[in-house]
């Protein structure tokens, strides 16, 4: 009898030195996991104000000077800097005198910087004047809402009737595209063997 009260003893021990390590475990599990959540809580900031297939329109004097197109912005009023972020890209229109478009930009990732009014694009960014045959391409892209001014110090591509331009550096232009420089210039220009030869196809020279 003694005997089987010793080994129930025993058992109890084991069973208790048992439980005591789950429950530790468990708490430990527990707090791990309370720091994780807290310090991801702290990593992760939401935004204030989200919105889907948002179209913002911006004027000058009362005239429409360009469109927003996205389809999502996230607003971030942080105090330092409030930005909006479009996640999935956007595409802004821009307008002449007479209210037509007259070109755009467009970018796979943008952010506004509220402050400064300074956009940046990135991601197969391409700006495009149609109506003067012009053609941006670039990874990296910067629009001065303030000085209606474009750049980028990302490798960047100009086309044009004359020819193809490479910006090593990148390029400075005016936000319409009717005048840019580019940065550690190199490129191809075409040039005719007659100027009044308009049907014949013109030469590349380096």
């Amino acid at each position: 009898m003694k005997k089987e009260k010793d080994i129930f003893q025993r058992v109890s021990v084991y069973r208790l030195i048992l439980r005591s390590g789950f429950l530790y475990a468990l708490l430990v599990a527990c707090s791990n996991d309370i720091e994780t959540i807290n310090a991801l809580v702290k990593e992760v900031k939401l935004p204030d104000v989200s919105g889907y297939n948002i179209e913002i329109s911006y004027t000058d004097s009362g005239i429409l000077k360009g469109k927003i197109i996205a389809p999502e912005a996230q607003d971030y009023n942080v105090e330092e800097e409030p930005y909006t972020e479009f996640p999935k890209g956007m595409k802004v229109l821009f307008y002449d005198v007479s209210g037509n478009p007259e070109s755009y930009i467009r970018a796979n990732y943008a952010i506004l910087y509220k402050k400064n009014q300074l956009w940046e694009g990135r991601g197969q960014v391409v700006a495009e004047n149609p109506g003067k045959g012009e053609k941006l391409e670039t990874e990296q892209i910067f629009w001065d809402q303030k000085e209606k001014r474009i750049y980028s110090e990302k490798y960047s591509i100009i086309t044009n009737h004359d020819g193809i331009f490479y910006g090593e550096n990148g390029f400075d232009a005016r936000e319409d595209l009717s005048k840019w420089w580019m940065r550690g210039y190199r490129g191809k220009i075409n040039v005719r063997k007659d100027p009044t030869d308009e049907g014949k196809n013109p030469h590349t020279v380096n």
